[in-house]
């Protein structure tokens, strides 16, 4: 019997589901993804089996209309594989999952970090369709909140928690020279439904940052877009598995990518995000005003950036203060990794069950 299908559209949904997906027996679930970023090697390097429904990825700055009639090719595609193996629960964080839940009488687990009121376009499908919306506490599910699933916990736990995640020095000996500094830069694409009018990271003020911590340490570049040639030798030379142990060893990270700011963040590194995001999700604002584990300056900003990107770069002692604020952080969220497998435990409609969850996982 097929418990789940997941449906992966992007590199943090692996992480979020891999210990899931690890506790089950290969022929409890489905496994489907679509061409984004690494997320494919990531399954490869992983030995995950998949089924990649849009093997050709957006390319950036596409129209609107492009990419909505990608999606509903993606939702043709899953619809028959849903038809295929009828699992009995779908299991994701994409929009078209729980439309094709109610089409095909399956229960949907719609996961999200983002504030709903601030993917209007997800949420006015997810919401009315799916069955739970499970989301952190600090998270608004909008006009859903009667969905709502939550948890003290973040996405992010589910795979760096300590319980699940053990930084390993000999991931990152090849590239990291001890004693010495070393900075983690990422920029991200940009180019998802929620990002249009938004900015990042562009090329310019990545060589000016560049120019600042390059006298300070030794400087690693992941990027999601293609890098100029001035940037191409920086880029981090390691297996894409491996990432997360580089973002425990790096002195700092810098980045326009939520998820990346987030996941280094809880692994206690200094943590600086620009883009125009800030100041709106709930999730990260938790992250920076409640544990000061990360900092969000908005794209209007840029001296501002250069300067606490300077200042941070000399700090000798700001990992011990870090530690400190992760510890605080971890003795009050919950390892979400545990709520993920309850939930595939559950019966799909024991909603007794379901709402069990947001009160138990305060307590783990």
């Amino acid at each position: 019997m097929i418990k789940a299908l997941f449906y992966l559209g992007h590199p943090a949904h692996f992480h979020l589901f891999r210990n899931a997906i690890s506790k089950l027996d290969r022929k409890e679930y489905v496994v489907v993804i679509k061409t984004k970023d690494v997320l494919q090697k990531l399954c490869d390097e992983a030995g995950i089996n998949y089924i990649n429904v849009d093997p050709v990825a957006i390319k950036p700055g596409g129209s609107g209309l492009g990419k909505y009639l990608k999606m509903l090719r993606r939702a043709f595609r899953l619809s028959r594989l849903v038809r295929k193996y009828r699992p009995q629960r779908l299991v994701g964080s994409a929009a078209e999952l729980a439309v094709l839940g109610k089409l095909h009488g399956i229960k949907s687990f719609i996961f999200f970090e983002d504030d709903f009121e601030k993917v209007p376009f997800f949420a006015r499908i997810a919401g009315p369709f799916a069955d739970y919306l499970i989301c952190p506490d600090c998270c608004s599910a909008w006009k859903w909140s009667d969905k709502k699933v939550s948890y003290s916990s973040y996405h992010e736990l589910a795979y760096l928690h300590p319980n699940v995640f053990t930084p390993d020095p000999k991931k990152v000996k090849s590239i990291f020279k001890e004693g010495e500094r070393n900075f983690i830069l990422r920029f991200s694409e940009l180019g998802a439904y929620h990002d249009k009018n938004k900015s990042g990271i562009h090329d310019q003020l990545a060589l000016e940052l560049i120019n600042v911590l390059r006298s300070k340490g030794n400087i690693f570049v992941s990027s999601e877009r293609k890098l100029s040639a001035e940037l191409e030798p920086f880029r981090i030379k390691i297996p894409a598995s491996d990432v997360h142990h580089a973002l425990y060893f790096a002195d700092m990270f810098v980045g326009d990518s939520q998820t990346m700011s987030a996941e280094a963040a809880v692994l206690g590194t200094p943590s600086i995000r620009f883009n125009d995001f800030v100041g709106e999700l709930g999730y990260l604002e938790d992250l920076e005003h409640v544990y000061g584990l990360t900092k969000g300056i908005r794209t209007s900003q840029q001296d501002q950036l250069l300067s606490v990107c300077r200042e941070w770069s000399e700090l000798k002692y700001g990992r011990t203060d870090w530690k400190e604020r992760r510890d605080k952080m971890l003795n009050e969220k919950s390892d979400f990794s545990k709520c993920i497998s309850w939930i595939l435990t559950c019966e799909p409609g024991d909603k007794s069950c379901i709402s069990q969850i947001s009160e138990t996982m305060r307590f783990q």
